[in-house]
């Protein structure tokens, strides 16, 4: 068990990703890829549709972020959290020698048997740098990006939960509701960890990011500059059902593809359509929809919390609620 202990500064630098990283989400899923591991069932049909696609050029990432019990993955590729897989490699590249070489030496210590090029990427070797990267968007692309718009909706979802028990409950509620298996006793955080400590962050903060692939908690110290906040991934579905909706085959391409799968097609549109507040009429032609349907539609989403709706004159006008605007990404208005 890892117990993080909060100062008041921390308590006041507790915040929640915008969004899952996609570079962080390709490597975790490595693992998740070979074995079914925590996940059981849950991920088997993204499972067997990925394993379908899968080249020999891609192996080295299977050395890369192994599965089994204890293996390490790099952590150097689990810290950015940018919008793009591009952003996250490029952060990662950039990242000081020192932290590479932080990272070298976990490895060593926990998987003393890592291949050798590991050792020769952690050095700086730019002919395995090219292979990682190439290997990395090719992967990326056949087995995330099938499923991002869904990932995305998801993690929308979650941190406008989240967002509402901080604003009725406070840091304490928010941390309290994490995960069942993190367990918050102000002003310590108990995360299950593979080994037994106390880390105190001393005013760094603490960066919550969902996670799909990894089954359970997932503390990173960055081990070069403890100055930096904790990155604390947490897994963002629980329930099987859940799993299948999000993997589903027949998921809706598109950046709206989650929502729509959610809301349903035009139910969606509408809900887009709303980021600038419009009239019925005005959404109407936004949308290639009748004047009738923009009004039923806007009414479910103002039954859901989505959309208010006030008097304008002769007319009405339709606005996203703050829910709303987290559900789209669409940030403070």
């Amino acid at each position: 068990m890892l117990r993080v202990h909060f100062s008041p500064d921390d308590l006041a630098r507790v915040r929640i990703a915008a969004h899952p990283d996609p570079l962080a989400e390709t490597i975790l899923s490595l693992p998740a890829l070979q074995s079914a591991g925590g996940h059981g069932v849950a991920l088997s049909g993204w499972r067997e549709r990925t394993r379908a696609g899968w080249v020999p050029a891609l192996r080295p990432l299977l050395e890369l972020a192994p599965a089994g019990p204890g293996e390490y993955v790099p952590e150097v590729f689990a810290h950015a959290t940018g919008v793009t897989l591009a952003d996250g490699i490029d952060h990662t590249w950039s990242l000081p020698r020192r932290q590479w070489a932080a990272d070298l030496r976990a490895t060593d210590q926990l998987r003393p048997r890592a291949p050798r090029w590991i050792h020769a990427l952690h050095h700086g070797d730019r002919e395995w740098g090219g292979l990682v990267r190439g290997a990395l968007s090719r992967y990326h692309a056949m087995a995330i990006t099938p499923y991002w718009a869904q990932l995305t909706a998801a993690a929308r979802s979650d941190r406008a939960g989240r967002a509402a028990a901080l604003a009725d409950s406070g840091v304490d509620g928010l941390l309290s509701g994490l995960h069942p298996d993190i367990r918050w006793a102000s002003p310590v955080l108990h995360v299950p960890c593979e080994s037994d400590g106390d880390l105190r962050l001393a005013g760094s903060g603490v960066l919550l990011v969902p996670t799909f692939f990894w089954p359970k908690p997932l503390a990173l110290v960055d081990n070069a500059d403890p100055g930096r906040p904790l990155v604390l991934r947490y897994p963002v579905v629980h329930e099987l059902a859940d799993h299948r909706a999000v993997w589903a085959p027949s998921a809706l391409p598109g950046p709206d593809g989650g929502l729509a799968a959610l809301l349903g097609t035009t139910r969606a549109r509408v809900l887009r359509a709303v980021e600038t507040a419009a009239s019925t009429s005005e959404l109407a032609r936004r949308t290639g929809i009748s004047d009738a349907t923009a009004s039923h539609h806007t009414g479910v989403l103002r039954a859901a919390g989505l959309v208010t709706t006030r008097r304008d004159g002769n007319r009405v006008r339709h606005a996203l609620t703050p829910l709303g605007r987290a559900l789209l990404g669409a940030g403070p208005p």
